[in-house]
């Protein structure tokens, strides 16, 4: 956790004061009415929001340190809602939805309710968060925290919000997911940059949810790069095995400049020198990369890796060399298609680097097929020819199946568009689609027929 820098602090203390001293306040001490503390909220949590997003936006290694400013009693409990649902969500699960390590910040933030003149209110806004976070936790971690609470009627709420249908793992799933979903247009996410080996072994996971969180979108990452900086030179880390996969995030998603390439580069260098299992190590997580449905893969991923790794005669060499001339010339060019081919041919048609070809190149169908607009289809007609060159070349039923998927649903979207079956449009989608997709076992000639039947419109009756 980074210290809050003074200027956000000086913000903050500002609106704490303008909080204090508001009409609203002094009206809600008079009457505690429900209406008058939430016309509070509505006043000033919009601007605690606003810094908040300026602090997560720009320096995301302060949000604890911003969070932890708001338990202070005079911010009235405001915006603690937003901020335990971050807590929650934030901490880092295994595979049975259960927090890896206990949430003390979810305890601080939580505790800070449970003490506040204004509880009654604020519970009215947490039951869900409160829920959640208590099934992802351990009981001993819930027994020891509802020992801390004095105040009968706040146990007692606490307690209705314990359910024993959450200790089966498929119902914390569902309502985990589900939770989770109403905090995605959220910028909540911090990590902390492990200094030793033993803080990156506890640490690796929630670090690689962080990175690929901020590569993700817009962000400002400035304020990262002395720490991306100290992370690429600690030596002490390049023999654990998830530096490699934080490295390789690093490279492909973010923009390095100046002597940050350089130092890159060594590190690079060396870990390939120390890892004797690197050559395996390195595609083996690509391909992980490449399933994993929180990434969004670009092409242009391997294009910035290529650039910071330098050539030799190892396999990670040849697998850039390859990507050079994909990414330099285009995936349609025939040298970029001659090149795969014998690329393909020298490696094991299920080796994780064939896998990873594979994968590269079903980015950018997709992306094409993505940007393609109905209007667009005699370009579809023409890149199909690209797409049956690939199919022969990797003989791969997922690569096939891939590929089917994203025709199929650009073919529907052209039969919505283009109605009227006597048309041109009409007529030239339904010969192409029966002649190549019959050829290329997408469809056999009973499922075509059904593609372009007519469907009845059933009559109301009067």
């Amino acid at each position: 956790m980074q210290e809050l820098d003074k200027n956000y602090l000086t913000e903050l203390q500002n609106i704490s004061g303008g909080i204090q001293n508001s009409d609203l306040l002094a009206q809600y001490l008079d009457t505690e009415e429900e209406e008058v503390y939430k016309a509070l909220t509505e006043e000033f949590e919009p601007r605690i929001h606003e810094l908040y997003l300026k602090v997560a936006n720009n320096n995301p290694l302060q949000i604890e340190s911003f969070e932890n400013e708001l338990l202070n009693p005079e911010f009235e409990g405001l915006y603690l809602p937003k901020v335990l649902g971050y807590s929650v969500l934030r901490g880092e699960i295994n595979d049975q939805y259960k927090y890896i390590k206990p949430q003390n910040h979810f305890k601080d933030v939580l505790m800070a309710i449970c003490n506040s003149a204004n509880f009654d209110l604020i519970k009215l806004r947490i039951g869900q968060t409160v829920q959640v976070g208590f099934f992802l936790s351990s009981d001993i971690w819930i027994t020891n925290f509802m020992d801390q609470v004095t105040n009968k009627k706040v146990l007692n709420f606490l307690e209705s919000l314990m359910s024993d249908r959450f200790r089966v793992e498929k119902n914390r799933e569902l309502a985990y997911n589900k939770y989770k979903i109403q905090f995605n247009s959220f910028n909540y996410q911090s990590a902390e940059f492990p200094a030793n080996p033993a803080e990156l072994k506890s640490k690796a996971k929630s670090l690689k949810s962080f990175l690929i969180h901020r590569a993700g979108d817009d962000y400002n990452n400035d304020a990262l790069m002395g720490h991306i900086g100290r992370f690429i030179n600690n030596s002490s880390l390049y023999a654990e095995d998830s530096y490699l996969e934080l490295l390789m995030i690093i490279g492909m998603m973010f923009d390095l400049k100046g002597d940050l390439r350089g130092n890159y580069t060594k590190a690079f260098d060396e870990v390939r020198a120390k890892n004797k299992g690197i050559q395996q190590d390195f595609f083996t997580i690509l391909v992980d990369l490449h399933a994993d449905e929180n990434i969004k893969m670009h092409p242009e991923y391997d294009n910035h890796l290529s650039k910071l790794v330098t050539r030799n005669k190892d396999e990670i060499s040849k697998y850039f060399e390859l990507m050079d001339v994909i990414h330099g010339k285009g995936y349609i060019h025939q040298d970029s298609i001659d090149a795969t081919q014998k690329y393909v041919d020298q490696h094991e048609g299920l080796s994780p680097q064939n896998k990873c070809v594979r994968e590269t190149i079903l980015t950018y169908f997709e992306k094409f097929m993505n940007n393609l607009e109905p209007s667009d289809y005699p370009e579809y007609f023409e890149i199909n020819k690209t797409f049956v060159l690939y199919m022969n070349i990797f003989y791969n039923q997922r690569f096939n199946q891939a590929v089917k998927d994203m025709s199929l649903r650009y073919i529907k979207k052209l039969l919505k568009t283009y109605t009227d079956k006597r048309g041109r449009d009409y007529q030239d989608i339904k010969k192409f689609v029966t002649a190549t997709f019959l050829d290329m076992n997408f469809m056999n000639e009973k499922e075509i027929a059904e593609l372009f039947k007519t469907r009845r419109v059933k009559k109301v009756s009067k």
